[in-house]
């Protein structure tokens, strides 16, 4: 089994074309190309990790979802995707987890959306991916924990609310927040801790994060009533469309951080509006990590683990098999004793066959054993190849010999 990671990020598209490349779990396809598969989208970035049966025809089925829902030719969107494979496609997946790819480094949001993208994929994610994600996850705590890249990243509400209050000049008394998830509780926490005392929460169903955060809960229907009482607005749905098309014309931030965008951009053009989308933000930020190093370190430690235990993942099939194997050539011939010595009694018969058991046993657990440190090395999948050439190579139960031809 492979690993190949394509899509699109804040550098290598415009927000534009994020914003039109929505590709939902329902959309992913799984096939004789791909075998898992998992949506990571973000406000910067959409990408699909998958566990692949070859590159070519995996690239071509993934590029062309991803063509088809920007509404783009495959070789116009070809210049704005990436692709990481295998060794790179696993050091990809756990930089992004480490906040080494985000627009501002060192962000700890990454890690709450790529669970969010793993339980969305449930249905199309196997161990691989289970395994990718698990220790992409210990990557990143390991690098918030063992370095300073946490402390120099900060989150993508706190870089865009130091922006806007930079640009506009203004000293906001009274925010909003617009959208219930993730990102607008750390919406609401961030502006609490800039001291914004007043604080509403506008969203389908707002009364229970209202009451966490000390907010007053405004229904969708008066959110543009609400913009007239704010100095400040935050918003961060998931909604396709626009939510905010107008404003009151006086002195106010907008923050918006939602991919698609949630602002109408004419909004900017109102007398005294100073508007922050993603856009604006990202040419504002520079990384500024001072531990990248040491934080790649970790990552590239963390990668060989995962190399090893993938590599060793792809023997454990064949050394069941060859297992398996044994044990029925066991069985045959113990039943073929049964017939050729029927004067045995049963005692006689179990201590042969416990004899015979042991002896294969030991037989094969030297060379399984070192099989399996061999498979976790360099090159380590041919060992799973010679032991079926040794080992009968049609020798196949309960669908081993598909698992196996996977790689």
């Amino acid at each position: 089994m492979n690993l190949l990671v394509v899509g699109v990020s804040h550098r290598t598209a415009p927000v534009s074309l994020l914003e039109r490349i929505a590709v939902r779990p329902d959309d992913l396809v799984l096939s004789g190309h791909v075998r898992e598969a998992m949506v990571l989208s973000t406000c910067n970035r959409v990408e699909i990790v998958a566990a692949v049966n070859g590159f070519h025809g995996a690239l071509a089925e993934i590029g062309g979802l991803l063509a088809a829902q920007a509404g783009m030719d495959v070789q116009d969107l070809a210049e704005h995707l990436t692709v990481s494979y295998d060794d790179e496609a696993v050091r990809h997946v756990f930089r992004v987890a480490s906040g080494l790819d985000s627009m501002v480094v060192g962000e700890a949001q990454i890690q709450g959306q790529l669970r969010d993208a793993y339980a969305r994929a449930a249905d199309t994610v196997g161990s691989t991916l289970h395994e990718l994600v698990q220790q992409a996850l210990k990557t990143g705590k390991r690098v918030r924990t063992e370095t300073r890249v946490d402390e120099a990243g900060r989150s993508v509400v706190t870089a865009a609310l130091e922006l806007g209050l930079a640009q506009s000049g203004i000293t906001p008394r009274r925010g909003l927040v617009v959208g219930t998830g993730a990102m607008g509780r750390l919406a609401l926490a961030t502006l609490r801790r800039a001291g914004i005392g007043e604080l509403m929460v506008a969203g389908r169903t707002p009364e229970r994060i209202a009451a966490d955060h000390e907010a007053v809960a405004v229904p969708l229907s008066e959110l543009h009533d609400a913009l007239d009482e704010v100095d400040v607005v935050v918003s961060a749905t998931a909604s396709p469309g626009e939510v905010i098309t107008r404003v009151p014309a006086r002195r106010m931030l907008i923050l918006d951080l939602a991919v698609p965008r949630d602002v109408d951009p004419a909004v900017a053009d109102a007398p005294g509006v100073t508007l922050i989308d993603m856009t604006r933000l990202g040419a504002a930020l520079t990384d500024s990590a001072t531990d990248v190093a040491a934080a790649d370190a970790i990552v590239a430690e963390e990668v060989d683990g995962y190399l090893r235990w993938l590599r060793a993942s792809v023997i454990a099939p064949t050394v069941a098999t060859l297992r398996n194997r044994a044990e029925d050539l066991v069985g045959t011939e113990l039943a073929a004793l049964r017939r050729r010595r029927p004067e045995l009694t049963e005692d006689q018969r179990a201590d042969v066959a416990r004899t015979v058991r042991r002896v294969v046993r030991q037989l094969l657990h030297q060379p399984t054993v070192r099989v399996r440190e061999l498979a976790a090395g360099p090159d380590g999948d041919r060992y799973a190849s010679l032991i079926r050439e040794l080992f009968d190579p049609e020798y196949n139960t309960n669908g081993i010999k598909r698992a196996l031809d996977l790689h």
